[in-house]
């Protein structure tokens, strides 16, 4: 059983291969990479010229969007999926970390352990949150306020990704190593500029404002793709291509969820092949779905909404406990 289980990603990736779907695609990179850079600077443009007023906050709201699209793009370079070799790859990824203000080392060293572990109670750090439990072990670990926040997350939840912008630029100067330095000098030139543009109430309200909004887009984003799954945990006998498919969840939708999702839509492609380009992943997600139903293997895709109603509700479920002995 294990070997043939084993040969199914080997026969699934032949059959990817042959359908040209890991060759590069920089015609498409560099296009969207044009459009998010020359989007990114008119918007600050924008700011320039406005000066005092409260429609700063309008353009606080485009620039929230447009950091989240940088950061796709920092994502894709990140798992190689933009050129052939490693030094542009990386070239790509520090130019984007640095104007996002995400660690680039810290963020790929991170979210490498993810994709070798997804939804793996232990091992994946992407589920392990301090304000947040999604086993019912990590509930049962939580103290004081903590605790309480876990008892109540469902509810909590996209509250609390309103602060996820200014987690991740602190988890970035912490943890950066080399990259500290340019970590602290985006924050300083960022703050440098909003306040010397804007007087002291504009300029909390347009942090506030952008800082909260792309948190809160970059959670939206990434949390459809394994809340609610399948949690694992040490001693699973699954294959590498049962892991990857049964912890992931597609998000149903046309082009425009591809571009509002940077591609994170076709998660199940994404993480059996992390290298694929991400115009091909939409190709790839017929094959994949085929595929695993010949051999029955459960393929989870839902709409948008659909999904966060799945987080919302295991983020409930596995609470409850906490909630009897709050009630208690």
């Amino acid at each position: 059983m294990a070997l043939r289980q084993a040969s199914d990603f080997a026969h699934l990736a032949a059959e990817i291969k042959q359908a040209g779907l890991l060759a590069r695609r920089r015609g498409y990179y560099f296009a969207r990479i044009g459009v998010n850079l020359a989007v990114y600077a008119a918007a600050w443009v924008a700011f320039a010229l406005l000066g005092d007023s409260w429609w700063q906050l309008a353009v606080a709201a485009v620039l929230a969007a447009m950091t989240t699209q940088l950061a796709f793009i920092g994502h894709d370079a990140g798992h190689k999926q933009i050129f052939a070799t490693k030094k542009w790859n990386e070239i790509t990824g520090y130019v984007h970390s640095g104007l996002v203000g995400v660690s680039y080392d810290w963020w790929v060293g991170k979210h490498n352990r993810h994709h070798a572990n997804p939804n793996h109670e232990d091992e994946d750090p992407d589920v392990d949150i301090t304000v947040l439990a999604f086993t019912q072990r990590q509930g049962a670990d939580k103290r004081g306020v903590l605790r309480w926040i876990a008892s109540h997350q469902a509810v909590l939840f996209f509250p609390l990704l309103l602060l996820e912008g200014f987690a991740l630029h602190w988890h970035s100067i912490r943890y950066s190593g080399r990259e500290r330095y340019v970590m602290i000098a985006n924050v300083v030139v960022y703050l440098g500029v909003v306040f010397w543009v804007l007087s002291p109430v504009y300029a909390i309200a347009f942090i506030l404002v952008h800082q909260a909004l792309w948190g809160l887009y970059m959670g939206c984003s990434f949390a459809p793709n394994h809340k609610g799954m399948p949690v694992l945990s040490a001693g699973h006998s699954l294959d590498f291509l049962r892991k990857q498919v049964l912890t992931s969840r597609n998000i149903r939708g046309g082009w425009f969820t591809d571009i509002l999702l940077g591609g994170l839509n076709y998660q199940i492609e994404h993480h059996l092949f992390p290298s694929m380009p991400r115009p091909a992943l939409k190709h790839a997600q017929v094959i994949v779905h085929n595929f695993c139903e010949q051999r029955g293997i459960s393929y989870a895709q839902c709409g948008l909404f659909r999904s966060y109603g799945y987080v919302l509700e295991h983020l409930h479920e596995v609470a409850a406990p906490l909630r009897a002995k709050v009630a208690a």
